[in-house]
């Protein structure tokens, strides 16, 4: 299945630019009592995502990459999930809105 690689806008010129970087987002998913969790998220750079297996999005120098893991820790935390399909889909849904709204 082929997911779409998210870009943010660019900023305009003027505004100070931040150069972007693609990341590799991944996680990983656990069995518990009350259902699957989510936890663990890493980001790693790459050139060539691989969005069947994690979500692929461009993020600013390593500590917006850090603040924005730290922000998916945080919202994870304590929700638990049914199936593997739909934790991956809320997980990459959020990532990928949160992403675009800045953090």
């Amino acid at each position: 299945m082929y997911w779409p690689v998210f870009r943010p806008a660019s900023k305009k010129s003027g505004e100070g630019s931040t150069k972007q970087m693609l990341y590799q987002l991944g996680w990983t998913t656990l069995p518990g009592l009350r259902g699957l969790s989510v936890s663990e998220f890493r980001a790693v750079p790459t050139s060539t995502p691989d969005n069947d297996k994690g979500v692929a999005l461009e993020l600013g120098d390593p500590s917006e990459c850090d603040a924005f893991l730290r922000g998916l820790e945080t919202e994870f935390a304590a929700r638990r999930f049914t199936n593997a399909a739909d934790a991956f889909d809320t997980v990459k849904a959020f990532a990928l809105e949160r992403a675009a709204n800045g953090h």
